[in-house]
């Protein structure tokens, strides 16, 4: 949530800022706004609530011009969205600007402070208190000023400051809420995400906790809470930005989606290498395996979707009891964590902070610690190190809503409980051969359930003004089925719930009536009886299902559904990575039929980075 950028250097500051606020629009906001250090050595800020079209005219009503700035794209969580508490924020003088993500947690202590020393508050927000905390501290050095700063400011924080009295420099910092910097030839950058700078730099820096940038046309130079230089390589990011772009497709979800299959292909391929029967890109040996008396897979949203799914599996393949839980419920249930249990940490961005605040939990009393995340650099990553994250390898997803980031948590799932299952040898090593066979042609697969999108398309043309839609399935597609209410509720706003189907009859049937949208999930034969009998039940309440259901079993399904949507026959694991595919495509369908912003759902935003 929420979005900095800046720039110094030769150019002017304002198209760069508005470019990379442009690229970072898609992690939510409800206002944006610049501020400038032009040539006479002022300060210049534009901001408006609501999109960026609206700085955009007003930055052509009012144009600013300067080598050096910053910018921000604000999700409210202190004041609400308006043009006053739009960052950036400045000190009574105008003389200090800053943006700021997340929350200062003792703000109103340090506005109490601030104000008997004089100063006078225009906004409801958290980081107006920043700005005059720094003019205060303010000496001559903005560094030591932002190092005094950081001493007193509690909670987390990524911090973009601009001083009139330093038009050569730029400053940044964080705390728990990532920052990255980005150096060229006579210039230098900060954003919160790589897809801002991307077109102007592919070598970064990830700034670590409590660590302070200062930038400049010369360089970069990183030093620790202490004043201490710090020495970092630069990281040159791989991919470019057609990666980030919509190419041609009309959203960036629609796009994810199609991206699926190679998404698959790239989680699957580097565990796929050498002797198919040691897991070298696993960090838990054999013997750890056979001791692990217990797994916790946390995470949030779709995250925690996929732990579920993850439970299942690895409980079915490896024979160890799982645990899926809530992120944010994880640590007030005063969790039971022994030595011999792995713990499970899942997230797209690598910056979820109550994941982050779980993760840290379970380290604390002991657990081994596992990351499944997309993201290179981020928070969790770094918290775990390298060796102890599974990277997805998805490439950057953009839209709001996750698609191909939640279709390869859920691969990666299944490699873990293959891997696993294997060395503790719950499953034969054939059986083993077997699922990597079926796993390495699972792209090709992927690629005919996209199939469905014609005939999704038609029938959400005709479902797009449904209030309320049930998804039922069992097993293995009731967790699917989560997944793909959350989806159909967060970009058509269509209001969704799944149910294991076994459960209608213990309340929700009460619900159904004559017209009522329900979908149904049917990816597992060994289910499918009970399954049946449960849309007898729904039907002989007047309700209209679709059913997902893999083509070996449409025989058995026709005349129990209204519509049918094929996917192609798989291993009874795998095809519920198939079946997510046309639950993707109907939500995304349903989106676009009710002229909702698919890529950017209200009140949502990509990157939860506040508990």
């Amino acid at each position: 949530m929420c979005g900095i950028v800046g720039y110094i250097g030769s150019q002017q500051a304002c198209p760069i800022l508005m470019e990379g606020l442009g690229r970072l629009s898609y992690r939510g906001y409800d206002s944006a706004g610049v501020a400038v250090l032009d040539a006479a050595g002022h300060i210049n800020v534009r901001k408006a609530k609501g999109r960026l079209e609206n700085l955009a005219g007003l930055l052509e009503q009012s144009p600013v011009a300067g080598l050096s700035g910053i910018g921000h794209t604000r999700w409210a969580t202190h004041g609400e969205p308006s043009d006053l508490n739009a960052h950036p924020h400045t000190d009574l003088k105008g003389g200090i600007s800053i943006v700021h993500n997340v929350i200062i947690e003792n703000h109103e202590s340090l506005r109490r402070h601030l104000q008997n020393q004089g100063c006078v508050f225009v906004s409801q927000t958290d980081t107006e208190v920043v700005a005059h905390l720094l003019s205060v501290l303010y000496e001559g050095d903005m560094r030591d000023a932002l190092i005094k700063a950081m001493g007193m400011l509690e909670g987390s924080y990524a911090l973009g400051v601009l001083c009139d009295a330093e038009p050569g420099r730029l400053l940044c910092a964080r705390h728990e809420s990532p920052l990255v910097v980005g150096a060229a030839n006579g210039a230098a950058f900060i954003a919160s995400d790589i897809p801002a700078m991307l077109s102007h730099t592919r070598d970064v820096i990830f700034l670590q906790d409590k660590e302070i940038a200062v930038l400049s046309a010369d360089g970069i130079e990183v030093f620790d809470q202490l004043g201490e230089a710090r020495r970092h390589e630069l990281y040159h990011v791989a991919w470019d930005l057609s990666s980030a772009e919509k190419g041609g497709y009309a959203h960036y979800m629609l796009k994810e989606i199609h991206e699926q299959p190679q998404a698959l292909q790239s989680t699957f391929t580097p565990r796929n290498v050498g002797d198919p029967h040691e897991y070298r890109w696993l960090p838990v040996t054999p013997e750890e395996a056979k001791r692990l008396r217990k797994i916790s897979v946390v995470a949030c949203g779709t995250a925690y979707h996929a732990g579920v799914f993850g439970k299942y599996v690895i409980e079915k393949l490896a024979r160890v009891p799982v645990t899926a839980d809530i992120a944010s419920e994880y640590r007030y249930r005063d969790p039971i964590i022994g030595e011999e249990e792995l713990f499970i940490a899942v997230s797209q961005s690598g910056e979820t902070a109550d994941t982050l605040a779980a993760l840290r939990e379970a380290k604390r009393r002991g657990a081994k610690i596992l990351a499944v995340c997309n993201v290179v650099g981020s928070t969790i990553a770094r918290e775990v190190g390298d060796t102890n994250t599974l990277y997805t390898y998805a490439g950057p997803e953009i839209a709001v809503a996750s698609t191909k980031a939640y279709m390869t948590q859920v691969e990666m799932m299944l490699l873990i409980a293959l891997a696993l299952a294997d060395m503790r040898g719950t499953i034969a090593p054939e059986e083993a051969e077997r699922l990597r066979h079926e796993l390495a042609g699972l792209p090709a697969k992927a690629e005919k359930a996209l199939l469905t999108e014609e005939k999704l398309q038609w029938f959400s043309s005709t479902a797009s003004q449904k209030k309320h839609v049930f998804f039922v399935g069992r097993g293995l597609d009731f967790a699917l089925s989560m997944e793909a209410a959350l989806k159909l509720k967060e970009v058509s706003y269509v209001f969704s719930e799944a149910y294991a189907a076994g459960e209608l009859k213990h309340g929700p049937i009460a619900l159904l009536q004559e017209g009522r949208l329900v979908v149904a999930t049917i990816t597992q034969p060994s289910l499918l009886d009970k399954t049946l009998s449960n849309l007898r039940e729904i039907k002989a309440r007047g309700a209209r299902i679709l059913a997902v259901c893999r083509e070996d079993l449409q025989d058995r399904v026709v005349g129990e559904a209204d519509e049918l949507i094929l996917i192609p026959a798989a291993d009874d694991l795998l095809a519920p990575l198939l079946a997510v595919i046309p639950l993707q495509l109907f939500a995304y369908c349903m989106a676009v039929a009710r002229g909702c912003d698919v890529d950017k759902p209200r009140n949502l935003a990509k990157s939860v980075t506040v508990e």
